[in-house]
């Protein structure tokens, strides 16, 4: 029998990851030490009291059935969340769906509204999630440079007035991955402006929201004047409360948008367990204890990470929140041959950065992700490169 992938399976690239892993197992199996700064996923546990209300959930007979989606409690705590933080009033019934992890909500949701070639506006770089759900839905990428001339935020002026005509969404994500810029009010207020103006659909990945060193939070969009009107925000729990297997998420904003893509999740899944929502809403009412213990922690990292890297002579793109740093390297050599090199002689795994565009050429994101110690045994580490 012969087995054949289907046309549009050509449009997922293989993910690096995998061979970064396999790198690092074969230095690691030398004896080596390995720093692994490559995956974005959270080395804390969920809070205790998050934990306990899972465990304790997870033992009764009767919540093991289907929910069919986020239920009134969760989305409930979504709503009284975004007031609390925030500001922005959302209606728990209409204003807020749940997803199975961002993800799932970030790929499915150009199937919504996009046809087949439709522009769909992202940057460059940008998580790569982003272009598997415009391609999945048969859209067409517009990409918007991320450059340090504009502190890493895309320049809505430079789009030509024909792509603007035809795009049908716009997707930010601010802190962004992989590169941590910070949305500014100003920003924001020009982004609706240009929703407003061209007929766009604004997504915005709040994914980062929770992680800022400065005391003073990111802005929601939906913050901003205007900004329920053209758009929605996504948002999960794995980052900011650590519970990334979980695979729990919301949408919210425009009633009209949730609608349309709660039906199309209608024929898509048939909920996440109850006892994960449950836990979920333990964390979003107990967000600002938990979240204060994150920022602490991340902080520290984040100060030792962007001193160290500069002392090298790394050219570190400024930056005030996120889970990233995103650094260009001193050498002449391409980044995916520099991140593997980095790996053979000193054991630190990074992402080469045009895995996530053309404009991360020469950069590598490296995640917040081990303690001090370890950070600092990897600024030590690469003291020790020969390239």
């Amino acid at each position: 029998m012969k087995w054949k992938p289907s046309k549009k399976m050509s449009i997922f690239s293989p993910a690096i990851f995998g061979d970064l892993k396999d790198a690092a197992a074969k230095k690691q199996a030398q004896g080596a030490n390995i720093v692994d700064l490559s995956l974005g996923s959270p080395d804390l546990p969920p809070d205790k009291i998050v934990r306990q209300k899972l465990s304790k959930e997870s033992a009764k007979p009767d919540v093991y059935g289907y929910t069919l989606g986020g239920t009134n409690r969760f989305n409930e705590a979504v709503a009284n969340y975004y007031e609390r933080r925030s500001g922005v009033e959302l209606d728990p019934e209409t204003e807020v769906l749940q997803t199975m992890g961002s993800q799932e909500g970030l790929v499915h949701l150009p199937l919504a509204f996009c046809d087949e070639g439709d522009i769909v506006l992202t940057t460059n770089p940008a998580y790569i999630a982003y272009d598997a759900g415009i391609k999945l839905a048969g859209a067409t990428p517009y990409y918007m440079p991320l450059r340090a001339e504009n502190n890493f935020l895309p320049n809505l002026g430079e789009i030509p007035e024909h792509i603007a005509q035809r795009a049908k969404l716009l997707i930010l994500n601010l802190p962004g991955n992989p590169v941590p810029a910070t949305p500014t009010a100003a920003f924001f207020e020009h982004v609706v402006q240009f929703a407003r103006k061209h007929n766009v659909i604004v997504l915005h990945d709040a994914a980062y929201s929770e992680y800022y060193f400065t005391g003073e939070a990111p802005k929601s969009f939906l913050s901003t004047p205007g900004a329920k009107e053209v758009g929605m925000e996504i948002n999960s729990l794995s980052k900011s409360f650590s519970l990334a297997g979980a695979r729990i998420a919301y949408i919210v904003g425009n009633r009209k948008g949730i609608q349309i893509i709660r039906e199309l999740k209608s024929n898509l899944d048939y909920g996440t367990f109850s006892p994960i929502q449950e836990a979920a809403i333990v964390a979003l009412d107990h967000a600002e204890e938990i979240t204060e213990r994150l920022r602490t922690i991340f902080s520290e990292r984040h100060h030792i990470l962007m001193k160290g890297l500069a002392e090298l002579n790394w050219e570190v793109s400024p930056s005030s929140g996120g889970m990233f740093v995103w650094a260009k390297y001193p050498y002449d050599m391409a980044d995916q041959k520099f991140v593997f090199k980095t790996i053979e002689q000193v054991g630190v795994v990074m992402v080469p950065g045009s895995v996530f565009g053309t404009e991360g050429t020469g950069f590598v994101r490296i995640a917040l992700v081990q303690e001090v110690e370890k950070l600092k045994l990897a600024i030590e580490l690469l003291k020790g490169l020969k390239l």
